[in-house]
């Protein structure tokens, strides 16, 4: 998934920094390019189509094109079937990944995963930089998660926001209305009593959806259940019309507020503030990256009903997420919200009373 390719770009800084000279590759899925291009600490990208790369007669020509580069050490943070076929057929001399009983024999090196985080990091970085103490012990202990955007992606951000009628001294939120999968999808209605929140908090708020054009349907039926004063804010066609785009556009907003996913880890890479929803079934400490109750905050069933989910395992939840997000219900969360608005769009807030 993006967010794990993403997070998982920390390790090449932290080789890079160390092991100036190193030859870096990274092994990932095609659809996840756009969120480690033009990274100056990869030296290479291999990419693994899932359609071709996984047919019968598909993985023989990767596994020989890895066996080839005659690789040195391999880091297997996906700790998949595949993935360790392909760490033990690489022949590197040190193989490194997570315990698991039945794929723990393709590798020199596995680790138990860390189950509480030590650090405002979190478990999604703690667990990544673990590996690499197989490799070396004064790795630091965290690193964060970074983007590169070129300029020319900047600027066409820029003008696509100008020209829409976007006034970027008033606050801009990138909503993530979307989870990626209807069982990661916060209930639209809900979804659309918190952008009416937000524009009663914020009335120069300016929002943008995070979809795309497949998803039309979904994000026009949000838009629909939208008051009418919320939907004056809303710039429904102005969106990332590719991942680098969606980037580039929410590099320039005040916070990007909706579903957990990938999105979210798009956004703290790029320094944004986040306001992130968990769904039922993932684990808040797992991925609450940097959180600090400031300009990275994000809220899960279980901090304001944790019976509900005590002793269920993560497919019964999934199973029944929906049954799961009609408890999270829009008045828990609003308060926390509120304070979020007022953190991190206070300066333009104060700039526009001023003006006023």
């Amino acid at each position: 998934m993006i967010g794990d390719v993403l997070t998982s770009s920390i390790l090449f800084e932290a080789l890079r920094k160390k092991y100036p000279d190193a030859e870096l590759h990274y092994l990932i899925y095609t659809h996840t390019f756009p969120v480690v291009e033009h990274n100056p600490f990869i030296d290479r990208i291999l990419l693994f189509d899932p359609v071709v790369d996984l047919k019968p007669n598909g993985l023989l020509p990767l596994l020989k094109k890895i066996k080839k580069e005659k690789y040195d050490l391999v880091i297997d943070v996906y700790a998949k079937i595949n993935t360790a076929i392909i760490s033990a057929f690489s022949g590197a001399t040190k193989r490194i990944s997570y315990y698991k009983k039945y794929t723990s024999g393709a590798y020199t090196h596995t680790f138990e995963l860390l189950t509480s985080p030590k650090t405002s990091a979190g478990l999604a970085i703690e667990n990544r930089m673990l590996l690499l103490t197989a490799v070396a012990k004064d790795f630091p202990a965290e690193l964060k998660p970074k983007l590169y955007l070129t300029k020319e992606e900047i600027s066409s951000a820029k003008a696509l926001m100008k020209n829409a009628g976007i006034e970027v001294d008033k606050p801009v939120y990138m909503i993530g209305i979307l989870g990626s999968s209807s069982e990661k999808t916060y209930p639209l209605k809900y979804m659309a009593e918190i952008l009416n929140k937000i524009i009663s908090s914020v009335p120069a708020a300016q929002l943008l959806f995070n979809y795309i054009p497949s998803q039309e349907k979904e994000a026009k039926e949000l838009y629909n259940l939208c008051s009418p004063q919320t939907q004056q804010h809303i710039f429904f066609e102005t969106y990332g019309r590719s991942l680098r785009e969606f980037m580039a556009i929410t590099a320039q907003c005040d916070a990007l507020i909706g579903n957990e996913g990938g999105a979210v880890n798009m956004a703290k890479a790029l320094n944004v503030p986040t306001f992130s929803i968990f769904s039922p079934q993932i684990k808040k400490e797992n991925w609450s990256i940097y959180e600090n109750e400031a300009d990275h905050v994000s809220v899960h069933l279980k901090d304001y009903h944790p019976e509900f989910l005590t002793a269920l395992s993560r497919k019964t939840l999934t199973k029944k997420a929906a049954q799961f997000y009609e408890q999270l219900k829009p008045n828990l969360i609003l308060a926390k919200l509120n304070t979020f608005l007022q953190t991190n769009s206070s300066g333009k807030i104060a700039e526009l009373k001023q003006i006023q």
